[in-house]
């Protein structure tokens, strides 16, 4: 993580995501731009949270991991999204992980400023509200897509989450083979089964596996394959 010190940046992302309204101004000073590379943590499971995070740009991870080391990856996000919402709420310990899938900025704030200066003011407790009730809508859906849709669906949809980030036009990640086992878990299938859909979906020319990475050959058709049941 980076602290970037520039103020004009940081107001640039206020602006260009229309939250002016919810930080009001003795708070304002005490905001802070952070980046985070590909691959970094930005908050762990089970630690002290002290943070609320906006995501501004790129793409992030959330999973949660068993005290036996299984992994389950809840949901990918992009901007607007707020982590440490609940934890504030609750006064509770970090829920999830969460980790950057690819280049990340987000807006943070400790909670002690929230406290001192926004415990009451409505216009960031509306906007916690509102993050709030869409992650449990959004739960929800994913939910029904797991019950609802064929695995070939799922992975199509589980794929371009990963694969693909639409605020960076550079971003062009792979899905690595080695995290198979977690897209298992996610999707609701067996390993066994989850690869002869793999094999399906390249036979189709929609994918290619190699040793390491599954590439998207065929975005459009993986796309249509998907619908709008992207997790």
């Amino acid at each position: 993580m980076k602290e970037i010190q520039d103020r004009k940046l940081l107001h640039s992302y206020i602006q260009s995501h229309h939250i002016e309204s919810i930080f009001n101004e003795p708070l304002i000073p005490h905001l802070s731009l952070y980046s985070f590379d590909q691959g970094e943590l930005i908050c762990s499971q089970g630690e002290p949270s002290q943070h609320l995070y906006v995501l501004v740009k790129g793409k992030i991870k959330i999973y949660n991991q068993s005290a036996e080391g299984r992994r389950l990856v809840i949901s990918f996000k992009t901007p607007l999204e707020v982590i440490g919402d609940i934890e504030y709420i609750q006064g509770i310990d970090i829920i999830n992980t969460v980790e950057a899938v690819s280049p990340v900025c987000m807006i943070g704030v400790h909670y002690r400023w929230l406290k001192q200066f926004s415990s009451d003011y409505s216009p960031l407790l509306n906007f916690l509200l509102d993050i709030i009730t869409r992650k449990f809508l959004i739960k929800s859906n994913s939910f029904s897509l797991n019950l609802m849709h064929p695995v070939e669906v799922r992975l199509a949809s589980y794929i371009l989450s990963v694969s693909f980030d639409e605020s960076n036009a550079l971003f062009r990640g792979q899905l690595s083979t080695s995290s198979l086992t977690d897209v298992s878990n996610l999707i609701g299938t067996s390993y066994r089964h989850l690869n002869r859909v793999i094999q399906k979906l390249s036979a189709a020319g929609l994918i290619e596996r190699n040793r390491e990475y599954i590439v998207v050959k065929d975005r459009e058709g993986l796309s249509a394959l998907a619908s709008r049941n992207i997790y």
